[in-house]
């Protein structure tokens, strides 16, 4: 399972191919949601377009977004007792017999010039009040990324919580091209799926990609010229940079909280251990020193500290090291075999894959109080990544049809699959929040 492990040969080919993009669409099933999650009603959006269908059904859109939260329900558009676009529109007391305590409406507006103006009101359908709303001016290509906002705002209002839906996620898919060779794409997708981007498509496998913490780069492994080496490749231009090629293993990048650094795995004097690498001064930094295989480091929120899988023990377990150097203290215990972790945002847990029977799930274990809970029921999972707000937890996974992506809630009671046909998808990496 350690990563450094394999030693694939292949030549790079680096090219960004969107007509290709749209077999790697993801396509999301909800297998288990939350028992009892709230009803919401939602009124299909106002559209002054006439016969033309809108860009983008913002109401579909918002519904799946709160639907994949497992914290809502939203009842079937067909059920509802109408379709108000306004406030006085609204009949409540008819609302009120479907049990739902809140309601979405909205209106999408076509301007001059191609543009769009998207609205959307939440109520409380009890108290017959406005809860929230907002208006924004978008391009029809931007739409959906708006009607993500509107869901984020709507979550937060009512749980509390801050939501990422309007965030993205990167991840590796694997193509068989009908002889030998395979090709690899690295793609950047929104959170539910919908418009992947290859950012790179090679027919040498790709590895581990990172976010840098503002979203606007991506570190990852590259297999060219028969070896493993790092890149970081800024999303918006493409242009990327070496950062590590030293003799034996460059492997398992991770960007510091700041961005300004680099955790990952080098072999180039004898060993895997872990190391610092400072993206300004190219210095680096070692943290570990010892015989076993030290790899997959993870930084703390903080900065402070970093985890990794090592096997100084016999076995597969997770060790915490601090930056400044010192004793490594080891954090996992239970089971057979326990690697690649990842924090939580807040920093409280940690995510990582765990197997006690053989089978590889994905469990968390709480920093405070050491407990461990398993959140898979599969034999398979691997590469955990937590969502930007902490809610979800993405990873992938494997069985005898394949593989595919999946996320589990952080109390286990959400589970989804996210496939996209014909291929292997693995290696996930949740981005951070976006900027309106």
């Amino acid at each position: 399972m350690f990563s450094v492990f394999k030693k694939l040969a292949f030549l790079l080919l680096v090219t960004s191919v969107a007509a290709q993009a749209q077999d790697d669409v993801l396509k999301i099933r909800i297998t288990h949601g939350i028992e009892g999650a709230q009803p919401i009603a939602i009124a299909p959006f106002a559209w002054n377009g006439g016969n033309i269908p809108p860009p983008t059904d913002m109401a579909q859109v918002i519904a799946d977004d709160l639907a994949r939260s497992g914290r809502f329900a939203p009842l079937p558009f067909a059920e509802l007792p109408s379709r108000p676009a306004a406030a006085e529109q609204i009949n409540f007391q008819d609302f009120r017999m479907l049990g739902t305590p809140n309601l979405i409406i909205g209106r999408l507006t076509q301007q001059p010039g191609n543009r769009f103006v998207a609205e959307f009101r939440l109520f409380d359908i009890f108290r017959a009040q406005q809860i929230t709303g907002f208006q924004v001016e978008s391009s029809a290509a931007d739409l959906r990324r708006k009607a993500h906002q509107f869901s984020d705002i709507i979550y937060e209002r009512l749980t509390g919580e801050r939501g990422a839906f309007d965030t993205r996620i990167a991840y590796i898919t694997e193509h068989k091209t009908g002889d030998p060779t395979k090709r690899y794409r690295l793609i950047i997708a929104d959170s539910d799926g919908y418009n992947p981007q290859p950012t790179l498509q090679s027919p040498a496998p790709i590895l581990s990609p990172g976010w840098s913490p503002d979203g606007q780069q991506i570190v990852y492994v590259s297999f060219e010229g028969d070896r493993p080496r790092v890149f970081i490749q800024e999303l918006a231009t493409g242009t990327r940079r070496l950062v590590a090629d030293y003799p034996g293993l460059n492997s398992a990048p991770t960007f510091s909280p700041d961005g300004s650094r680099l955790a990952l795995t080098l072999s180039k004097d004898g060993n895997a251990e872990v190391y610092i690498f400072y993206l300004g001064s190219s210095r680096l930094q070692r943290l570990t020193n010892n015989p076993g295989i030290d790899t997959e480091p993870a930084w703390a929120p903080d900065g402070r500290s970093i985890i990794f899988t090592s096997d100084r023990g016999g076995t597969p377990n997770i060790y915490r090291v601090p930056i400044s150097g010192g004793r490594e203290e080891r954090l996992t215990f239970d089971g057979r075999y326990n690697s690649r972790a990842t924090f939580s945002p807040e920093g409280t847990k940690i995510a990582f894959v765990h197997t006690n029977d053989g089978a590889f799930r994905i469990a968390t274990l709480d920093l405070e109080n050491g407990a461990v809970r398993v959140l898979t029921d599969s034999s398979l999972d691997e590469s955990p990544s937590f969502a930007p707000n902490g809610s979800m937890i993405l990873y992938a996974t494997s069985d005898n049809e394949g593989s595919s992506l999946a996320a589990v809630s952080t109390d286990g009671r959400v589970r989804q699959t996210l496939g996209v046909e014909l291929q292997a998808v693995r290696e996930p990496a949740w981005g951070p929040f976006r900027n309106p």
